[in-house]
């Protein structure tokens, strides 16, 4: 049986009180929420923090999708379900919906949270592929107050972010841009397994051509990547299969898989390669669905 070494338990009811805690306690201390992640760790042994703080009752202050007019803010503490569920998201980043419909299960959709997620930095994790693709930022909150850092700086390294001791992941900024729309994909072993490998696409357009777009990729590299490349090699064009493809061969050559149980790095190149060109491509049929529907409503008798 699988057990975790004796720890010590605290319950914080309140930011302030979670961060001096963590202050207090030092290294051998780790913030849960969900616990999806660190407690199989712990019972692997794999991770021994002498001091558990439980932030359940931080919900109420730190989970919440707040919208204005150039930027959506998410609490950390906010569910995977009511990500899932919100309309507000699911109007502006239909990447979130994606996404969070294939991770796990609805237990742990019930009970884990974004912020733990991000905190994990698992190369294979989904919603850190989806806060790169909508280059989100992110908020750290310590003793000497708040700092704001990109998702390229929060991730350092496998299982490494940005957050320091006494400090945690309160909030995910991610800016709103008009004609827009993003998608998400990806291919795994069963349903609600960690990803072979996963894309995620946001595109703007500027009338007939792309403004801008964004590909961030999971499961192909140390890091969820970020592709510059894609995003120079397709503003200012017109969407077609031939730049879906041009980017998808620049995704495959800019990211860097290994072969393990999950299939071949070759195939995961493949892979990183397929999901650009179909998230790309639904990204933009999004969007041109929106203007048709924007039409249709202007005009419902097709009176022009």
């Amino acid at each position: 049986m699988q057990v975790p070494a004796p720890f010590e338990y605290e319950r914080a009811t309140s930011v302030e009180q979670a961060i001096g805690l963590l202050d207090r306690l030092g290294s051998e201390a780790r913030l849960v929420a969900g616990g999806h992640s660190l407690i199989p760790m712990m019972k692997l042994r794999l991770a021994n923090p002498e001091y558990l703080i439980d932030i359940n009752d931080l919900h109420e202050e730190l989970g919440y999708v707040r919208v204005g007019a150039d930027e959506v803010r998410i609490g950390a503490m906010t569910r995977h379900r009511e990500l899932l569920e919100s309309p507000e998201l699911a109007a502006l980043f239909p990447i979130f919906a994606d996404a969070e419909a294939v991770i796990a299960d609805p237990v742990v959709r019930n009970r884990g949270t974004i912020g733990g997620s991000l905190c994990q930095a698992d190369p294979s994790e989904d919603l850190s592929a989806v806060c790169t693709t909508l280059n989100a930022t992110c908020v750290i909150r310590g003793a000497g107050g708040e700092r704001v850092v990109t998702m390229e700086e929060f991730h350092r390294g496998p299982y490494e972010t940005a957050v320091e001791q006494g400090e945690m992941l309160t909030e995910i900024r991610l800016p709103v841009r008009p004609h827009g729309s993003s998608a998400y994909a990806k291919v795994e072993r069963r349903a609600g397994d960690w990803a072979v490998t996963s894309a995620g696409a946001a595109v703007w357009m500027d009338g007939p051509v792309i403004a801008d777009a964004r590909v961030g990729l999971a499961a192909v590299g140390p890091n969820t990547t970020g592709i510059p490349a894609i995003s120079d090699a397709l503003r200012g064009q017109p969407p077609s299969d031939e730049l879906y493809a041009r980017a998808g061969a620049i995704a495959a050559e800019s990211c860097t898989p290994s072969t393990d149980n999950r299939g071949t790095a070759d195939y995961k190149r493949h892979l990183a390669n397929e999901l650009t060109r179909r998230t790309l491509r639904r990204s933009v049929e999004r969007i041109e669905a929106g203007v048709r529907g924007d039409q249709a409503h202007d005009d419902p008798d097709g009176r022009q």
